[in-house]
């Protein structure tokens, strides 16, 4: 759940209370049936809250994850769930978690217009709904209607501790190092970024944090200083969106053109890799393109 607004105190702690008391007594029972479209609906929340991102952070309230959780729930979600309140929220985790807190919303709520409702408000009520909130519904069941299936998700399991046995290690393939690499999210008003025209603030809901920085003026730019193996540039297309040249180290290398037909909130517009980590500024020049001239940034991550 992304935002606290809403709810009543005494709701809270008697519903985490009972969370923590279920948890800690036994791991969670697999459900013989999921209900119905859990997938899809997973989809959907996934895409709406952070458009799948898994390491996308609300510099706001925290929520992490690509179903935004916030953190004062991941612990006794986490317990119940995995059956540790300290795991950490991997994407594998991420995907268990939500699974397990979605089939238990749904055999409680029996609607999954009422599950998005509860995931933004942590309110029940079937009635008498913001105008914002039925706006974050209708998003959710409209991707939930539209998306193809997909594979089941992971039942909640808790795993016992296993006994290693003895292992000679050898050394671990580049592409095992690879994925182990941290990845690292910048939002648009990190320190790193340094702005010359001038960048105003856009508010919406679909971007990380809610906030994006954006500029029209033809020569404005936007340079970020960074270390590591890649970098990507987040931000949003439209038919508003315009073109930007992109430079790194200082030396031009392309010109995105971030205009579509329809408006995308969040998606990843430039990507840059190296093969070894270093020392890195990727620089954004807006070009004013006529008729739509809008160059937007949501933020970046770095792969270590």
């Amino acid at each position: 759940m992304r935002v606290l607004s809403g709810r009543l105190k005494a709701v809270l702690v008697a519903t985490l209370a009972t969370i923590v008391l279920v948890g800690v007594l036994a791991p969670a029972a697999t459900l013989a049936t999921d209900p119905p479209g859990l997938s899809r609906f997973m989809y959907a929340m996934g895409q709406v809250e952070s458009h799948g991102n898994y390491y996308a952070r609300n510099s706001s309230s925290g929520a992490y994850g690509k179903y935004q959780i916030m953190p004062s729930n991941w612990p006794s979600w986490a317990l119940r769930y995995l059956g540790s309140a300290s795991a950490k929220p991997t994407p594998a985790n991420q995907e268990i978690v939500a699974a397990g807190k979605f089939r238990s919303l749904y055999a409680s709520l029996d609607s999954w217009r009422r599950v998005a409702y509860w995931w933004l408000t942590g309110s029940s009520q079937a009635t008498g709904w913001s105008a914002y909130a039925t706006s974050y519904v209708g998003k959710v069941m409209t991707i939930y209607r539209s998306a193809a299936a997909a594979p089941a998700p992971p039942a909640p399991t808790v795993k016992a501790p296993a006994t290693p046995a003895p292992t000679v290690k050898a050394p671990a393939p580049a592409a095992v190092v690879a994925a182990t690499r941290a990845t690292h999210r910048y939002p648009e008003t990190s320190s790193k970024i340094a702005y010359r025209g001038t960048w105003r603030t856009a508010g919406f809901p679909g971007y990380a944090g809610n906030a994006a920085k954006y500029d029209t003026k033809a020569g404005a730019t936007a340079t970020f200083t960074f270390t590591g193996t890649k970098v990507v540039w987040y931000g949003p297309v439209g038919p508003t969106r315009g073109k930007a040249r992109v430079l790194v180290d200082g030396k031009y290398l392309k010109t995105v053109d971030l205009y579509a037909r329809s408006f995308t909130a969040r998606k990843a517009v430039f990507s840059k890799s190296w093969a070894s980590g270093g020392a890195h500024t990727l620089t954004i020049q807006v070009l004013g393109t006529a008729g739509h001239p809008y160059v937007a940034i949501d933020g970046f991550t770095v792969v270590d």
